[in-house]
């Protein structure tokens, strides 16, 4: 009888799950910040797994209140997949519609974008990560903040001076401070006091090729997320960076195919301000001349190396942060990419399952219908794609379950614990409470 009993009651559970997860991962259960326990998230105590998306353009596009709707849509569909996180701009810098006219000047209209992205996000049980500025010039970026310093008679000899010179700093963390201390006109909530974000990213794929011993990053990286964290207490901090390794771990390089940009993956995810670590990978882009299934052992290899590295060396979480495969490659087609987010949802699931540090992945990047002028060969528009919506709904499906199995395990062993506490109180003459 007791097997029969203990079968009912894990059907019991995990028609619980089903239900949780057809409803949305959104809701109560989403309400709070994100922290970390050693190399995990944790959401009010219980495990937490991020499996989302990129898409930029939520605050340009919601700058136009007419335009709004396409916002709502993205969230409403990525929660009805499972999708519990969003990566997006919390910048644009100059140029056409910016949040950001010149130092310290903002357009108030494309702030109220990004307040309804923040409260439509919550609305959809879907956490936010808000980079705070390109290392490319599109929207801005490290350029422009540096054209800004020269207009102003600085005598700045390349795009990496936004790392190393005190005018071009000081600009960007008056931004920091700016964006930090957001009054939401939608919400009502103070960015740096809302739970609807999980974390801050200091730039978009830091890169500083003028020094390739990796000391610059290194230094600004450090005075930046301190800065951070002298405002913000409450939320994650992350770099922005792709994973590539640096000097100080000549046995890794190999892995970087060529690229040494002045970053390294395990140094600079060592600072203490820095709470997790990202990775980026695109094959297609970064592996010369290969064909699809070089591209899945590149891939294998990538994550493989990153994960140990983050386990056992950092001791941080890590997120896959960005990942895609484009249209434009030659002899695409979509079993290929859902080959390759196959494998991705595959490293991070067989580590997440084993308590390892991989936590989830953000694929890039999702649109929803009626936005021809976004696509870049990367983006996933759900409705058009479905062997591509259902694998990332049985991603989410996996994920959602390991999280509620792990949290009922956490339960029963304080249970367990608190039983053994009043069992040994009574066995010492103790009073039972």
């Amino acid at each position: 009888m007791k097997k029969k009993v203990g079968v009912y009651a894990a059907i019991a559970i995990l028609i619980e799950f089903h239900l949780q997860f057809q409803q949305g991962v959104g809701g109560a259960n989403s309400y709070g910040f994100i922290g970390t326990r050693g190399t995990h998230f944790v959401l009010n105590g219980d495990p937490f797994y991020a499996h989302g998306f990129n898409a930029y353009w939520l605050m340009y596009v919601a700058s136009d209140p007419s335009q709004r709707y396409l916002v709502s849509n993205v969230f409403r569909q990525a929660s009805s997949h499972g999708l519990s996180l969003a990566r997006t701009w919390a910048f644009s810098d100059a140029g056409y519609r910016p949040l950001q006219y010149s130092p310290g000047s903002y357009n108030d209209q494309v702030f109220k974008g990004l307040d309804f992205v923040i409260g439509e996000a919550s609305k959809y049980g879907i956490k936010l990560i808000l980079s705070l500025v390109n290392n490319y010039d599109n929207f801005g970026g490290k350029k422009q903040y540096v054209n800004w310093a020269r207009s102003l008679g600085q005598n700045l000899a390349s795009d990496d001076d936004f790392f190393r010179n005190s005018a071009v700093k000081g600009y960007y963390k008056n931004h920091i401070k700016t964006v930090l201390n957001r009054y939401n006109t939608v919400t009502g909530v103070v960015y740096k006091n809302d739970p609807t974000i999980m974390a801050w990213e200091l730039m978009n794929e830091p890169r500083c090729s003028s020094d390739p011993t990796g000391r610059t990053i290194q230094d600004w990286i450090t005075e930046m997320a301190a800065y951070v964290k002298s405002i913000d207490s409450n939320h994650l901090l992350e770099a922005g960076l792709e994973g590539f390794y640096g000097g100080a771990h000549p046995q890794r390089m190999s892995l970087n195919l060529g690229y040494n940009v002045g970053t390294d993956f395990i140094t600079n995810n060592q600072i203490p301000w820095i709470d997790f670590v990202t990775v980026h990978s695109y094959p297609d882009q970064w592996v010369p001349n290969s064909n699809h299934q070089s591209q899945l052992t590149f891939l294998n290899n990538w994550l493989d190396s990153h994960i140990q590295d983050a386990q056992n060396i950092i001791r941080k979480p890590l997120l896959l942060t960005e990942f895609g495969k484009s249209r434009k490659d030659p002899g695409y087609s979509t079993y290929q990419r859902d080959e390759l987010f196959s494998t991705a949802f595959n490293k991070i699931y067989s580590s997440a399952k084993s308590g390892g540090a991989a936590s989830g992945g953000l694929f890039w990047q999702l649109l929803t219908e009626g936005m021809d002028s976004f696509r870049d060969g990367y983006e996933v528009v759900l409705s058009e794609s479905p062997s591509t919506a259902n694998m990332i709904t049985q991603e989410s499906h996996k994920l959602l379950l390991l999280r509620k199995l792990f949290a009922r395990m956490r339960n029963i062993a304080k249970a367990r614990r608190a039983r053994a506490i009043r069992a040994g109180g009574k066995g010492k003459g103790g009073i039972a409470k």
